[in-house]
Parts: C-alpha cells; structure tokens; sequence
C-alpha cells in the first residue's frame, strides 16, 4: 500500500521561504507521477505544482516562486516555496498517480497525504 506522509508545513512571514518535503512508502516514487495541491478554508482542492520524470508543471500563480523537486533516492518529493504570500496559506497535499502523465485533476491521482498546514502572516 502506497502512503505518502508530508511534513515542513509552518507559519511564515510574507517574503518567508519553506520547503515541503512528501516522502512516499510502499512503493516507487519514481515510477509515480507526483503532485502538490493545496486548499483554503472553503474552497476547492487546487493545484499548485506536478513533477514527472523530467518534466515540471506549475499553476500560473507560483511559477517563479515555487520550484518541485525529487530525490528518488530517499523516495521523496520537494515543494521549495519563495517569497510566500498570504494567499499562499493552506493546507498542501502531496499526491501520486502511475504513469508518465502530468495531470491538474484531483481525480486522476490514486494516492494522497494528510496534508500540511501553511500559514503565511502579512
């Protein structure tokens, strides 16, 4: 059974950075395709930020500020987060799906994390 388990979420400072990190167990992350979403109180799950093979894909609002890595190796997932605004506050999700596809759809991923808490205070 795949479990994905993130951690590095915190309150920060408009400005601040943080780096999330998703560590995923019971499987490959290198065969997996593997994303970060985040949601605000009240609103939908959306997402932030896909990392396949070689590829990277990010939403509009974090492009040049959020950058997704991985290290197969420790079988683990980054989200390095810069100049953190206070519309960047939720709580992060990491997620994984098979396959070389990047996806932006909740749907297409099969497994998903606790989440971690983001907070960014103006």
């Amino acid at each position: 059974q795949v479990q994905l388990v993130e951690s590095g979420g915190g309150l920060v400072q408009a400005g601040d950075s943080l780096r999330l990190s998703c560590r995923i167990s019971g499987g490959t992350s290198s065969t997996y395709a593997m994303a970060w979403f985040r949601q605000a109180p009240g609103k939908d799950r959306d997402f932030v930020a896909a990392i396949s093979f070689a590829q990277t894909y990010y939403t509009d609002s974090v492009k040049g500020r959020f950058s997704i890595s991985r290290d197969n190796a420790k079988n683990t997932v980054y989200l390095q987060m810069n100049s953190l605004k206070p519309e960047d506050a939720a709580v992060y999700y990491c997620a994984a799906r098979m396959g070389r596809a990047i996806v932006i759809t909740t749907s297409l991923y099969n497994y998903w994390g606790q989440g971690t808490q983001v907070t960014v205070s103006s």
